[in-house]
């Protein structure tokens, strides 16, 4: 059984919702029939990517038949699938209605939130940790979310730079809250594996919007709470 899956092509975020830059779609949801988009955990694949990765083993020189590589383009579409899931997700789905009224405005920060991304550049692995704080206007998430928020711009083909602005960004809009602050850390596979090949190298990307920005003392303080 073969479920079409419409992916949406990567143009940044605004005002948390995604772009498809075909049909003008902007609503947060994917433009194939259905409201809710599928749940992550659901295996599917496209049978025509199965086909092009089996055309790429034989462009390798192995033989897709032999033993070890006969359900090998069914297993790598069905990891594509869901290692590039965020495209079929929404922050609409992912949140569910878990806002709730803030009883005050101190700053929140959740820390150590594990991800995995795909270099857009090579499509091999990047990986590692964001930290993510707050200062509530009237509304607070579930922390839970920030974690499922973090899933839905890591689970796509990516730079780390632009993965740390989207979570700030969506959480801005989700919130509005008074400001803002993400930091990732991560290790890059185009680093390690290939070109300079260093192992031990890791790259730290900020996003701060509002008074994590603007005030020096909030930021620091979420800086030093982070660390």
């Amino acid at each position: 059984m073969s479920i079409n899956i419409t992916r949406v092509p990567l143009n940044g975020y605004t005002n948390g919702h995604h772009s498809n830059g075909k049909n003008g779609h902007l609503n947060g949801h994917h433009h194939n029939g259905k409201e809710a988009a599928k749940p992550a955990s659901v295996e599917s694949y496209d049978p025509e990517f199965e086909a092009l990765v089996e055309q790429m083993l034989t462009r390798l020189g192995e033989d897709p038949e032999r033993d070890g590589l006969k359900r090998t383009p069914l297993r790598v579409a069905k990891a594509m699938d869901f290692l590039t899931s965020g495209y079929e997700m929404s922050l609409e789905t992912v949140v569910n209605d878990a806002l709730f009224e803030a009883e005050s405005d101190e700053l929140v920060i959740v820390r150590d939130i594990e991800f995995y991304s795909l270099c857009e550049h090579h499509m091999l692995p990047f990986y590692g940790k964001a930290h993510i704080g707050y200062i509530p206007n009237n509304k607070i998430i579930g922390l839970s979310k920030l974690a499922r928020i973090v899933d839905v711009f890591a689970r796509r083909l990516q730079v780390q730079e632009r993965l740390t602005a989207q979570v700030a960004d969506a959480l801005m809009d989700l919130l509005d809250a008074q400001g803002v602050a993400v930091i990732t850390e991560a290790s890059h596979f185009c680093m390690m594996m290939r070109g300079v090949q260093k192992q031990n190298s890791s790259t730290i990307s900020t996003a701060l919007r509002g008074l994590l920005k603007d005030d020096p003392q909030l930021r620091a303080e979420f800086m030093a709470l982070a660390k």
